[in-house]
C-alpha cells in the first residue's frame, strides 16, 4: 500500500484536461496553451511585460496527481522562449507547493519535466497549476508560452487515498498552529483543552520540557543542562553540521632571515596557483597600475617564505610580461602552463597577436614554448579575462571564454572565445563548443573542473555590457550543457525577484573555487561593477556556497562597510585578485588586487589565508550559553541588580569569547543596561512570558525540524 501511495508510476498515465482560469497579464489569449500549434505564432500565451509577477494558472478538470509537464515550441528557436520558469502546485490555488524550478533549450523541440509530485511519504493531490516565467532566452521581449501538457494519474483509489492523507495533515498542522498560538499568548486552558481533545502534539516532549523549564519556570540552567545533553547526542549529528561555517581571515606576512620585506610587489590581473603536495603557491605576472609584470615567484607555506624565481621571465626564455592570462598547474609533474594576456589597443598588430602558450618546468626550471600561435594549431585567439582548469589524470587542460583579440575582432568588444581542450601528450588543441544560446561565451567568469565526474562549472560573467550570474554545468563526456541557477540582469543590483532563488549579485571579476569532497562551491565576490566606479558606496565581503547535492545557495559573511573604513582583520573589498583553494588543507589563500576608486593604493600586496569551518559541538554549547545567560542577567536587573552585577561578572563573562572582537564588545555594553529605566515601566509577567517565548523560539532552531512547533503564525492568516 505504501508503495502504491508514494510512486506514480505504478499506474497508468492519463492526459490531464485543464482550463486556464487566471493569469497576470495578456497579448495573445492564455486559453492558446491547450493548443499544440507550433507553425501558428499566434497560438500562444504573451505577457504584456516581462516582470517576475507574471503567471499563468491552470485549473485541472479533476484532481489528479501530477507526474509530469510538457512545453512545446515554435517551429525554429524563438526569442521569447522561457529561460527559466517554476511551477507549483495544489488542492487550491491559495495554497500551492513548488514542484519544480527549471528552464527550456532555445530550440524547436518540445520538453517534459518530472515534478515534484511527493508529499511526506504520500503524494500531492492537485487541482491547481500556477506556471512563472522568470527568464527568456532574448532581451526585451515579453514572456512566451506555446502549448502546455499535463500527464498524471487519476485513479480514483490512489487520488482519494492521497488527499484524505492531505487533508489530515493539514488538519493536524492547523490544530499545532492554534496550540503554538496558545502557549504563546499564554492561555494555558485553552491549549490543554485543544491538546486533551485532539490528541496531537505540538512538538517532541524533549522540546516540551525544555519549554516548561524556560518560559513556565525560568529555570535556566536545567534549560543549559538540557540543552547541552541534546547537542551531545548523536540524534543532533546532522543539526550540529549544519549549524553556518565560520568564516576567519588572517593576513600573512612574510617571515624573511634578513628581517627584509620581500615579497611581490602591488599588483591587480596576475595568476596563482598551488602545489597542495609541496604546499607552494606560485604567482606570476599582473598589472601594477603602469605597466605589465614579468616577475615570478613561489611561497612556502610552511615556513611562510616568498623566494623571487625570475625578476623578468622573458629574459629567461619564458613569456613577456603581461596581465589577465591565466595559469594552472600540473602537480604531480610539477608543470605550469601559461596562456592569455591583454594588449592595448594601440599595441595590437599582427605579430603582437600571435596566442603564444608557455609551459614552466619546475623541477628542471626551464621554459618551453608549446605553441607560437594556438590559433593557428586550432586553439583560441589571443584571449585574455577567459579560464583555464587542468585534468591531470587524463593530461588535459580545458579553455573556455575570454575576450578575443584579433584584428578581425578589433572593433568588436563582446566578441567572446568558444570552449577548447588541450591534450598534452599530443599538443593537440579541440574546439568543444563555440558560442551558442545554451553556453554563451564570456569574460571575467569563473571555472571549475570536477574530474571524478568529468563536469565544469561554469558561473557568471560578463558578456558586452550584460552581467550575468547564472551557474552551468558542462558534462564533457556527453557535451551537454544544464544551467543549474540563473538570475541574468543587466543591472548591478542585489537579485531578488519574486519566485526566484537568492543567489549571488552580478559581481566583478569574482572568484570562485571547488571542493570535491564536500562538492560544494566557495565564491568570493566582494566588489561588483557599481561599486568599483562609486566613491561613496557601501562595499560588501561577500562569501556563497552553492551545495551541489542540496542544489541551494547560502551566504556565510555579508560585511558591509562605508567607503574608505576597513576593519584591519578583513581584507579590503577588491577586484582583479587571485584566490585558490588548498584541498588537502582545506584553505583558501588571497593576494592583491584592485581596491576600486574608493581606496588610496592603485593595486594592493597584501597576502591572507581563509579557513571556514563549522563550529565543534563546544563551540555551539558555549554560544547558546551565552545566549542564555544574557537573558537571565536582563531578567535579573528587574528583579535584584546586585545579583545581576555578581552574575554578569561571573556568569555571564566565562561564556564569552573575548578574543572575539564582536563578542567583546556587546559584553562591555551589557552593564549600561542596569541604567536603563524602561524595564521597570513594563509589565513584567507579560514581558518574562514573551521574552522568554523568543528565547525559546531561537533555542529550538537547533533542534531537527520535526521535532519543532511550527513555523507558522496564527495571526499570519487573519487579514
Amino acid at each position: 500500500m505504501a508503495c502504491a501511495q508514494s510512486n506514480v508510476a505504478d499506474f497508468r498515465q492519463d492526459v490531464l484536461l485543464y482550463s486556464v482560469v487566471d493569469w497576470s497579464s495578456c497579448t495573445l489569449q492564455p486559453s492558446n496553451t491547450a493548443k499544440d500549434c507550433p507553425n501558428n505564432h499566434t497560438f500562444r500565451w504573451i505577457s504584456q511585460t516581462t516582470s517576475h509577477s507574471q503567471f499563468l494558472l491552470l485549473k485541472l478538470d479533476e484532481v489528479s496527481i501530477l507526474s509530469t509537464i510538457t512545453f512545446s515550441k515554435f517551429v525554429r528557436p524563438h526569442v521569447c522562449n522561457l529561460k527559466r520558469f517554476k511551477v507549483y502546485a495544489g488542492l487550491t490555488k491559495n495554497n500551492m507547493t513548488e514542484v519544480y524550478d527549471g528552464g527550456l533549450r532555445n530550440d524547436n523541440v518540445s520538453e517534459t519535466f518530472h515534478v515534484n509530485n511527493k508529499y511526506e511519504s504520500h503524494l500531492l493531490p492537485v487541482e491547481y497549476v500556477r506556471i512563472e516565467p522568470l527568464d527568456i532566452w532574448g532581451k526585451s521581449f515579453s514572456f512566451c508560452i506555446w502549448q502546455i501538457g499535463l500527464h498524471g494519474t487519476t485513479n480514483s483509489d490512489v487520488v482519494k487515498r492521497n488527499v484524505a492523507y492531505y487533508n489530515k495533515r493539514k488538519e493536524d498542522q492547523a490544530i499545532r498552529v492554534c496550540l503554538k498560538h496558545f502557549r504563546e499568548q499564554g492561555y494555558d486552558e485553552a491549549f490543554e483543552a485543544l491538546k486533551k481533545k485532539t490528541k496531537i502534539d505540538l512538538e517532541d516532549p524533549i522540546l516540551e520540557t525544555l519549554h516548561k523549564f524556560l518560559v513556565k519556570e525560568g529555570n535556566y540552567e536545567e534549560v543549559e543542562r538540557n540543552l547541552e545533553k541534546s547537542i551531545q547526542s548523536e540524534l543532533f549529528e546532522p543539526c550540529v553540521s549544519d549549524q553556518e561555517l565560520e568564516v576567519k581571515w588572517s593576513k600573512i606576512e612574510p617571515v624573511n632571515v634578513d628581517g627584509s620585506d620581500f615579497r611581490p610587489g602591488p599588483r591587480g590581473g596576475h595568476q596563482m596557483v598551488m602545489n597542495v603536495n609541496t604546499e607552494t603557491l606560485y604567482l606570476y605576472g599582473g598589472w601594477d597600475g603602469q605597466k605589465d609584470l614579468a616577475d615570478f615567484w613561489s611561497f612556502h607555506v610552511p615556513s611562510q617564505q616568498w623566494t623571487l624565481i625570475s625578476s623578468d621571465t622573458e629574459a629567461d626564455g619564458g613569456p613577456p610580461a603581461r596581465s589577465c592570462h591565466k595559469m594552472v598547474i600540473d602537480c604531480e609533474r610539477k608543470l605550469l602552463f601559461v596562456l592569455g594576456r591583454y594588449l592595448e589597443g594601440s599595441c595590437r598588430t599582427e605579430e603582437t597577436l600571435m596566442s603564444e602558450f608557455y609551459m614552466y618546468d619546475i623541477k628542471q626550471g626551464k621554459w618551453v614554448i608549446l605553441s607560437a600561435d594556438t590559433f593557428s594549431d586550432g586553439g583560441p585567439l589571443l584571449i585574455y579575462d577567459h579560464q583555464m582548469c587542468i585534468d591531470t589524470e587524463r593530461q588535459i587542460i580545458y579553455v573556455f571564454g575570454g575576450k578575443a583579440q584579433s584584428a578581425i575582432h578589433a572593433m568588436d568588444f563582446s566578441a567572446c572565445s568558444g570552449l577548447f581542450s588541450y591534450h598534452i601528450p599530443t599538443g593537440q588543441w579541440k574546439r568543444l563548443r563555440a558560442d551558442g544560446s545554451d553556453m554563451r561565451s564570456r569574460f571575467g567568469h569563473s571555472m571549475m573542473l570536477d574530474h571524478t565526474d568529468q563536469t565544469l562549472y561554469i558561473f557568471a560573467g560578463q558578456r558586452g555590457k550584460e552581467f550575468l550570474n547564472d551557474l552551468l554545468v558542462y558534462y564533457i563526456e556527453t557535451d551537454v550543457v544544464e544551467v543549474i541557477s540563473t538570475h541574468q540582469s543587466s543591472k548591478l543590483f542585489f537579485p531578488e525577484p519574486l519566485g526566484a532563488c537568492i543567489m549571488p549579485p552580478a559581481g566583478y571579476t569574482q572568484r570562485a573555487t571547488l571542493d570535491i569532497d564536500k562538492k560544494k562551491i566557495y565564491i568570493l565576490l566582494s566588489m561588483d561593477k557599481m561599486m568599483k566606479d562609486n566613491d561613496n558606496v557601501n562595499v560588501k565581503n561577500l562569501i556563497w556556497v552553492y551545495d551541489l547535492t542540496t542544489k541551494s545557495w547560502s551566504v556565510l559573511t555579508n560585511q558591509t562597510v562605508a567607503a574608505g573604513c576597513f576593519l584591519p582583520e578583513y581584507p579590503v573589498p577588491r577586484f582583479a585578485h587571485q584566490l585558490v583553494y588548498d584541498k588537502c588543507k582545506k584553505m583558501h589563500y588571497m593576494f592583491g588586487g584592485n581596491p576600486g576608486a574608493s581606496a588610496n593604493s592603485l593595486r594592493l600586496d597584501d597576502f591572507w589565508s581563509l579557513t571556514l569551518s563549522r563550529p565543534s559541538k563546544e563551540a555551539i554549547i558555549r554560544k547558546y550559553k551565552l545566549l542564555i545567560r544574557k537573558h537571565k542577567y536582563k531578567e535579573l536587573i528587574a528583579e535584584d541588580p546586585l545579583a545581576a552585577v555578581i552574575y554578569l561578572q561571573k556568569d555571564v563573562y566565562e561564556v564569552v569569547d573575548h578574543k572575539c572582537d564582536t563578542e567583546s564588545k556587546e559584553f562591555q555594553k551589557l552593564p549600561s543596561l542596569l541604567f536603563d529605566d524602561t524595564n521597570n515601566k513594563k509589565d513584567q509577567r507579560s514581558f518574562l512570558h514573551s521574552s522568554r517565548c523568543k528565547l525559546f523560539d531561537k533555542l529550538v532552531r537547533l533542534y531537527p525540524s520535526a521535532m519543532r512547533q511550527p513555523k507558522d503564525n496564527l495571526l499570519d492568516f487573519v487579514k
